[in-house]
């Protein structure tokens, strides 16, 4: 059986990044996203840039069309992970049971205490009806693909974890936001759980050969060089 295949499709990017001393939110954020491809799944993931945007980068890095992705999973529900999501309405959509339970009562907590006519209010159904189309994540979604726990970001936040003979690749989504925060230890400050997303920061220098960041370029454990 064909070893499972990694392909990214867009570096992302944060809106700003205090380890580069900046102090002002001078980006649009969107997340890093990867390309899956195992057996006969085509799974993509965190489609951060807008549609059209990411149907081009798609076809420059692979050769592939929108309709080729059966599955989409989102490492969290943050907008940054998500700007593409109209482009693939003909796949499933997966997400972490615990971050979509998570996201339903938080959005379900500000929905009930915003007046009834307020736009922010609208805005928040919105959000809801979109959480809603998404399916919970198994725990395996191919072979050699796994979802990989990574809580601390968010409550839900969820890796998947790519296996194969001799590499293991984790898409870590904001668990690890760059390789700068990774190389100093950093988790982003806004973290809903700080000590629980630097365990999972942890979690993700033991478990991990190569590392798709959240918000930059794929890189190789600094442990596989000995550091």
């Amino acid at each position: 059986m064909q070893a499972p295949r990694v392909d990214i499709i867009s570096i992302g990017c944060l809106s700003r990044n205090r380890l580069w001393n900046e102090t002002t939110a001078d980006r649009t954020p969107h997340a890093t996203t990867t390309l899956v491809r195992a057996g006969k799944r085509v799974i993509l993931v965190d489609p951060g840039l807008p549609g059209t945007i990411l149907a081009a980068r798609l076809h420059e890095r692979t050769g592939l069309k929108p309709e080729a992705i059966d599955t989409l999973f989102v490492t969290n529900f943050r907008p940054a992970h998500r700007g593409g999501l109209v482009l693939f309405e003909h796949a499933q959509w997966i997400i972490s049971e615990v971050e979509q339970d998570a996201a339903r009562a938080s959005l379900q907590a500000l929905i009930d205490d915003a007046p009834e006519e307020d736009d922010d209010r609208s805005a928040m159904e919105r959000e809801l009806q979109l959480l809603g189309r998404f399916r919970p994540a198994p725990d395996k979604l191919a072979d050699g693909v796994d979802l990989f726990p990574l809580f601390g970001y968010t409550p839900g936040t969820c890796g998947l974890l790519i296996s194969t003979p001799t590499v293991s690749t984790l898409i870590a989504g904001d668990a690890v936001p760059t390789l700068d925060h990774f190389l100093a230890g950093q988790v982003l400050p806004d973290s809903q759980d700080i000590a629980a997303a630097q365990e999972s920061l942890r979690e993700a220098y033991e478990i991990a050969d190569l590392i798709v960041p959240g918000h930059d370029n794929l890189f190789l454990n600094p442990r596989m060089m000995g550091m």
